[in-house]
């Protein structure tokens, strides 16, 4: 199995945090839980023209896509096809920064997954098939890379929204939203509405999903877990609500999470970003 991912040279960079490629990836389970993370992603399936989506908890749940698909911020967890993944690719943009390609408000991809045909027409298609026939993931980069800057519609968002972002993520979840939207001088309803547009999600859901990641984050980095204190510092009321959040964000406990973590890094087995992998 081959791993690849490269950030993008400006003025990309301050919108995609990194294109990605795996080759040769042979999933040891069959799903795999793909986790919140508030952003968008634009994937790539290089050797059949499908992806399919499945819902949280429900194999049965099934979704086709063509094998160029954009997938919304979710405020909660879905599962994927390993069998698919064996040669596939992507864009991780950063927080707000699919508005400015996509041109559509992102708060209409919330919790979802839109054909990129749909939004590009037959280019999606063409940018498919040049990738697949590239030699290698460098040269792929750089297809996406063009492509990707050719789409720059001049849109900028707005310096407000950007500040209340950064409020947001630099507290890690746990700055409350009217008080964000008091600090750029908007009222909290207007805040929402403008974040939702240029972000995908509301502030406050956005902020639970980095409340949670940070959990995420920091359980696999412990030695020891005390979750109690780990809710307080994550900004959580105590134990109960952290595990509440977790489970309803993730289809899992946090203690599962971390066993299940424990258990594939013993074995050796790889881990994809914010995926989880299911047993079969």
């Amino acid at each position: 199995m081959q791993f690849r991912s490269r950030t993008p040279q400006p003025p990309l960079d301050a919108l995609v945090e990194n294109f990605w490629a795996y080759e040769n990836y042979q999933g040891e389970h069959l799903h795999e839980r793909i986790l919140p993370t508030g952003t968008f992603e634009i994937v790539f399936n290089l050797l059949e023209d499908e992806l399919r989506i499945y819902g949280p908890s429900d194999a049965k749940e099934i979704r086709r896509f063509s094998g160029a698909v954009v997938s919304g911020p979710y405020a909660g967890s879905f599962m994927s096809d390993t069998r698919e993944e064996a040669a596939i690719m992507g864009v991780h943009f950063r927080p707000g920064g699919a508005f400015p390609i996509l041109g559509i408000p992102a708060s209409e991809f919330a919790n979802s997954h839109v054909d990129l045909a749909a939004l590009w027409g037959a280019a999606a298609s063409l940018l498919r098939e040049q990738l697949c026939e590239a030699s290698g993931p460098a040269e792929r980069f750089s297809l996406l890379e063009q492509s990707l800057c050719e789409r720059l519609r001049g849109i900028k968002g707005r310096s407000d929204i950007r500040a209340g972002l950064k409020i947001l993520i630099q507290s890690a979840g746990q700055a409350r939203v009217r008080d964000v939207a008091s600090a750029i001088d908007l009222s909290q309803r207007r805040f929402s509405e403008l974040f939702a547009k240029e972000i995908g999600l509301a502030p406050k859901t956005f902020g639970r999903i980095l409340r949670f990641r940070n959990v995420a984050d920091a359980s696999l980095l412990a030695t020891k877990l005390d979750w109690a204190q780990l809710a307080i510092e994550c900004g959580y009321s105590d134990q109960s609500h952290l595990i509440r959040e977790f489970v309803e964000l993730s289809g899992v406990s946090p203690t599962d999470y971390f066993q299940r973590h424990f258990l594939l890094a013993r074995s050796g087995t790889h881990v994809k970003r914010h995926h989880l992998p299911l047993v079969n």
